[in-house]
C-alpha cells in the first residue's frame, strides 16, 4: 500500500500544507496519521478523499460544508463536477484522481466529455499533455508509480487509434508524404501516434512503421514507399546511440528524404552540418510545421545529397 508523506499530498491535490494541517484542526477532515515518530503521513483512501475535498473547495464549495458530508455525498458531487465543463484545474485534478483509483471508466468518461466539446485534438493538447507533464513530475517525485503511468498510456493509445480510424483515408497528392519512426530504444509511441493523427487529418500522406526501426529498414522501407519527409522523436531519455551517428545513418540509408527531428534531443544538439535535418523542438513547434504543409508543396523538396 502507498504511503504519502505531506508534501507529496501538497504536490498531488494542490493544496498547501499549512492548509491540510489547518483543515484538520479546525474541522477534521482527513487527520494524517503519525508514525512511531510522529511524523505526519497518508494512505491512498486519504489521498483520495483529499483530492474530493480540494475539487470541491475549488468549485465554489465552503470548506464547512465539505467536512459536514460523508465520504459518499463528496463522491457524488465531485461526480456531477466531472460530467460538467468544468475549469482546467478541476479537469486535471478529477483526471489525476482517477488516474489515482484507476478508475478507467472515470478517466474515459471525462475524456470523452472534452472530446465532444472541444474536438480530439484541442483535447490531446489542452487536456492530455498537460495531465501527462503532471504525472511526469509526480512519477519523478515519487508521488505516483510507472503502473500509473503505463495505465493512463493505454488508455490515450486507444483513444488516438480510435480516432484515427475514424478519419476517411484520402489524402492529397499535392502535398509532401511522411513517414514515421521511432529508432531502437525510443518509447515516444503515444506521441507519435498523435502526430500520425495530425497528418491524416490535415490529408497529408503519411507512412507510420512504429518502434524499434534500424536506419537500414528505414532505408528499404524508402525503397518502396516514396518519402518526402521522415519523422521521428528522440527524447532526453534516448541513449542507445550517439544522436549524430544515427542522424548520419538515417541519412546515408535514405538520401532522397528530409529528416524531421522533434523532441529534447533536437535541440540538444548543433545539427547544423546536416543540410537535411530540420529540428522541430516541441509538439506546438509540430504543428506549425504541420499546418504549413496545408499549402502545396514541391515534390522534389529532398533532392539534397
Amino acid at each position: 500500500m502507498a504511503v504519502y508523506s505531506i508534501t507529496d499530498v501538497e504536490k498531488l491535490t494542490g493544496i498547501r500544507a499549512h492548509t491540510l494541517r489547518a483543515w484538520e484542526q479546525r474541522y477534521d477532515i482527513i487527520v494524517a496519521r503519525r508514525s512511531q515518530h510522529n511524523v505526519r503521513f497518508y494512505l491512498e483512501e486519504d489521498l483520495r478523499e483529499l483530492y474530493n475535498v480540494a475539487l470541491l473547495n475549488r468549485n465554489g464549495f465552503r470548506i464547512s460544508r465539505i467536512a459536514a458530508m460523508s465520504s459518499e455525498e463528496r463522491a457524488s458531487e465531485v461526480a456531477s463536477l466531472s460530467s460538467l465543463n468544468i475549469s482546467s484545474d478541476t479537469r486535471l485534478d478529477a483526471l489525476t484522481l482517477s488516474t489515482l483509483e484507476m478508475d478507467a471508466e472515470k478517466f474515459g468518461l471525462i475524456l470523452d466529455m472534452n472530446i465532444e466539446q472541444r474536438g480530439f485534438e484541442e483535447t490531446m493538447m489542452e487536456v492530455v499533455y498537460p495531465l501527462l507533464d503532471k504525472l511526469g513530475v509526480l512519477y519523478f517525485t515519487g508521488s505516483i508509480t510507472a503502473v500509473h503511468e503505463n495505465f493512463v498510456a493505454c488508455l490515450i493509445r486507444q483513444k488516438v487509434l480510435a480516432a484515427t480510424d475514424r478519419l476517411p483515408p484520402n489524402s492529397r497528392e499535392d502535398l509532401p508524404s511522411f513517414t514515421l519512426f521511432l529508432p531502437e530504444e525510443e518509447r515516444q509511441e503515444l506521441s507519435m501516434l498523435f502526430i500520425q493523427y495530425l497528418l491524416r487529418r490535415r490529408d497529408v500522406p503519411v507512412l507510420y512503421l512504429g518502434g524499434n526501426v534500424s536506419p537500414a529498414d528505414l532505408g528499404d522501407a524508402c525503397k518502396t514507399y516514396q518519402t518526402d519527409y521522415l519523422f521521428t522523436i528522440l527524447s532526453s531519455t534516448y541513449v542507445a546511440k550517439p544522436v549524430e551517428s544515427l542522424v548520419r545513418e538515417v541519412l546515408h540509408h535514405c538520401q532522397e528524404s528530409q529528416l524531421v527531428l522533434s523532441g529534447y534531443q533536437s535541440t540538444l544538439h548543433d545539427l547544423s552540418a546536416f543540410e537535411r535535418v530540420i529540428p522541430v523542438g516541441g509538439l506546438r513547434e509540430v504543428l506549425i510545421f504541420v499546418d504549413e504543409l496545408s499549402k502545396p508543396a514541391d515534390r522534389n523538396i529532398a533532392a539534397v545529397k
